[in-house]
């Protein structure tokens, strides 16, 4: 059997990166929790702010992928890299009900999903270079804070927009339960400061992505 070398991990991201920011989204594996709810009446203003939300959690999505992936490339334990590989695919289901429900919404992802794959990879690789309790730690933070962030989107999304609830509901069962598998690897919490760095990093990202 053939080797694995560098220059096919090389690509083998390269077409991972161009899949997830260029191509039409992947069917999933996982029905819709949308599934047969009927689509509520919005406004225009309802309906632009539920785009604005959903397009927030298609790019979080996004940039999940590219941190999964930049785990799994420096990852240091093979089943470590393993669990990497496997939380990025079930993310995949994640964007395609996102990408999904904004079509619904007529509206779009966000125009620089490129820039936030190719930093959010970069700092997937970084945290697993230094080491796998540590790049562990960073999936159990950045879930534990998505996960908050969901709930303050079920929290404003409009009134009767239960399509678009049902999916972030799910989602966020989804997080925590990734979140909780960081922590059974043995994962490390990071400290307080790096924690906070990550929550303001990501609320720039989040007005940015709600309008653009």
């Amino acid at each position: 059997m053939r080797q694995t070398t560098l220059y096919d991990g090389l690509l083998t991201n390269l077409d991972q990166a161009l899949r997830v920011v260029l191509a039409p989204p992947p069917g999933g594996t996982a029905p819709s929790p949308a599934g047969d709810i009927e689509e509520a009446e919005l406004d225009e203003a309802q309906r632009r702010h539920a785009a604005g939300l959903m397009r927030i959690n298609h790019t979080g999505e996004v940039c999940a992928q590219a941190l999964y992936a930049g785990q799994a490339a420096s990852a240091r334990s093979p089943k470590v890299r393993l669990e990497m590989e496997q939380a990025a695919r079930e993310e995949e289901d994640h964007l395609a009900w996102c990408a999904e429900r904004l079509e619904e919404l007529d509206s779009r992802p966000s125009l620089l999903n490129p820039l936030w794959y190719a930093g959010s990879f970069s700092i997937g690789a970084a945290a697993g270079l230094a080491g796998d309790p540590w790049s562990l730690g960073f999936v159990e933070a950045t879930e534990r804070q998505v996960e908050a962030h969901l709930d303050e989107h079920l929290d404003t999304l409009p009134p009767g927009d239960e399509r678009s609830r049902a999916i972030v509901q799910q989602m966020k069962e989804d997080e925590a339960r990734h979140a909780d598998m960081a922590v059974e690897h043995g994962a490390r919490i990071l400290p307080d400061p790096v924690q906070k760095l990550m929550a303001v990093s990501a609320g720039i990202m989040k007005a940015i992505v709600y309008k653009i």
